[in-house]
């Protein structure tokens, strides 16, 4: 995926392989609001022009409301009792308080309607009180400083053919302006586009009786401060008929959802380049699942997160895609009733801060790989910290049952990162291959059932990193004879307790490493390039440390006190040995 530089008016628009999408996006500066625009938009071309930004004030329609409905004066007006319709393109402004009205914009110009909201209280007991049934692009602006409130009632009277959001529009609309607007939606949607959604600047608040932003082809937000209460969805795109359609794109801003159903859903794919974004999904992650889907982040095809800032409590899956994920950054604090990362096939992990503090699994791989190069991840998991069910159990099966989709080369790579993981099954687990290069891995797993801190059922190979585990010797693993790195694994037969040291030095007493685990144990896995062909190590258990410890693992300090458990020579990839 290409994408330029962007600002406040940069969209991200998204073009994946397997789809044969492409983008070209063209950064332009607006002088007088300094900001950046984009003039060629790819699948949105006829929605975005750099010139509806600007306007003539002098060519401005005013009308006001009250309680007996609408009073102007212009072409392009048509009043109806306390129905308005704008029929011809232009700029219009809005002021003044409507009890129970409507109003509607249907024209046959080519050109832009714009609605200024300028301290406006909309409503409407029927109908949706802002229906635009045709026209070929619309913006709503809100006036700066200026606070606007836009409400309906629980049934309408058009209905379920007719409009079904409070704010509706059959065609593009984009939302503008620093002012603010509140959307009570007491029937169905709050803002819907049944084409593209721009929402490029603005305070936006709905509260929705089922979703909350709704753009069918597309949801793009480029800025603003943004808060969504729903029944349903709080942000979402649906197009299942084109391919190129049905994303969500977010290139800034400040968002804060709170769902019944999924947080963030597009039918394809979901690109965040940076945010303030916290989301709440079926009532967070200490509520049971439900047939209804209630994730944080969910795609049809594809997530890409570049950067920014993402809290999520989902009773389903933090974050999942049908296909895959790739994070190159970001911090995340994410709680989940279900797993923290899933992808139905691959996710890449290149960096960023992860904070996985509640999950059924931390990240899983359902048919294909996990990739971490590179990020620091604290994962919380009451079963498998890491998983890649494919060659075993696909999302959803039992254990040994095969996926006949599953890719061969499925597996879980690291080449670096710093992970710690303490979960109740396996720490790092894969149905088929697991290849480790480089990073640090300290795993706390299972403290008394049938797992092990490593599992793997293909080939486990271990060519650089530090690995640390710490688990039940009933199912302890060691990793391959393939490996680069030498390793040892350790099982004894009593257990040791928690916070107890464990010390491994050298024949020359130089520290291999100390560490200590948060559970009792009776199985120590480790590899190291400390550990080399033909020395003697030994293990001492207990003791102390003068060194400074994060996360059970001790660094510049001094060991002493503790009891010799073993000595060890290495002469092969991995030394195994019962104590």
């Amino acid at each position: 995926m290409k994408k330029n530089a962007q600002l406040f008016f940069a969209l991200i628009f998204i073009l994946f392989a397997s789809c044969e999408r492409d983008i070209d996006t063209i950064s332009s500066t607006v002088e007088d609001a300094e900001k950046e625009a984009i003039n060629d938009l790819g699948n949105v071309d006829d929605h975005y022009d750099i010139d509806d930004y600007s306007w003539d004030t002098n060519a401005i329609l005013f009308v006001e409301m009250d309680e007996s409905g609408f009073t102007a004066v212009g072409e392009g007006i048509g009043i109806s009792g306390s129905t308005l319709t704008i029929s011809k393109a232009g700029t219009y402004s809005f002021s003044g308080e409507l009890s129970d009205g409507q109003l509607i914009v249907d024209t046959e110009d080519a050109g832009l309607v714009r609605i200024i909201l300028n301290g406006v209280s909309i409503h409407s007991n029927s109908t949706s009180p802002v229906s635009i049934t045709n026209t070929k692009r619309t913006m709503i602006v809100l006036a700066d400083g200026t606070e606007n409130v836009i409400s309906d009632g629980p049934s309408y009277s058009s209905g379920e053919d007719g409009p079904n959001a409070t704010i509706y529009s059959a065609d593009d609309l984009t939302f503008y302006g620093n002012g603010s607007l509140t959307v009570n939606a007491n029937y169905n949607d709050g803002i819907t586009s049944k084409d593209g959604l721009i929402i490029s600047s603005g305070k936006i608040i709905v509260n929705a009786a089922d979703d909350g932003i709704r753009g069918k082809d597309y949801l793009v937000i480029q800025n603003g401060i943004i808060t969504v209460n729903a029944g349903g969805d709080a942000l979402k795109s649906d197009n299942d008929e084109d391919e190129a359609k049905g994303y969500i794109s977010i290139a800034d801003g400040t968002i804060n959802l709170t769902s019944e159903g999924d947080g963030i859903a597009a039918f394809t794919d979901v690109v965040i380049d940076y945010g303030l974004i916290t989301i709440q999904s079926g009532g967070g992650s200490n509520q049971s699942t439900s047939s209804t889907s209630s994730k944080g982040i969910k795609a049809g095809v594809f997530i890409t997160i570049n950067d920014g800032s993402i809290t999520i409590d989902a009773a389903d899956d933090a974050i999942h895609s049908d296909t895959d994920i790739t994070i190159l950054n970001g911090y995340f604090a994410i709680a989940s009733g279900d797993d923290g990362i899933h992808s139905e096939y691959n996710t890449v992990i290149s960096a960023g801060d992860i904070h996985i503090t509640k999950s059924y699994e931390g990240l899983e791989s359902a048919l294909g790989s996990v990739t971490i190069i590179g990020g620091t991840f604290q994962i919380v998991a009451s079963d498998d910290g890491i998983n890649i069910s494919a060659g075993g159990a696909p999302s959803g099966g039992g254990p040994g049952q095969k996926s006949a989709t599953a890719t061969s080369d499925c597996a879980l790579n690291i080449s670096g990162g710093y992970l710690v993981i303490n979960n109740e099954g396996d720490g790092l687990d894969s149905n088929n291959a697991m290849d480790i290069t480089g990073g640090t891995m300290i795993v706390n797993s299972a403290e008394y059932n049938e797992n092990s801190s490593i599992d793997c059922d293909g080939i486990c190979k271990i060519d650089g990193g530090t690995v640390i585990g710490i688990g039940v010797s009933q199912m302890a693993q060691a990793p391959g004879t393939t490996s680069g790195q030498y390793s040892v694994l350790i099982n004894f037969k009593t257990r040791v307790a928690k916070g107890i040291l464990i010390h491994v030095e050298d024949s020359e007493g130089n520290s291999i490493l100390t560490c200590t685990s948060i559970k009792s144990f009776n199985s120590f896995v480790c590899s190291s390039a400390g550990f080399k062909n033909g020395s003697t190590y030994k293990l001492y258990i207990g003791g102390s440390s003068s060194g400074t410890v994060v996360d059970g693992l001790y660094s510049n300090g001094t060991y002493s006190g503790g009891t010799l458990y073993t000595s060890f020579t290495i002469s092969s990839k991995i030394t195994t040995k019962t104590i």
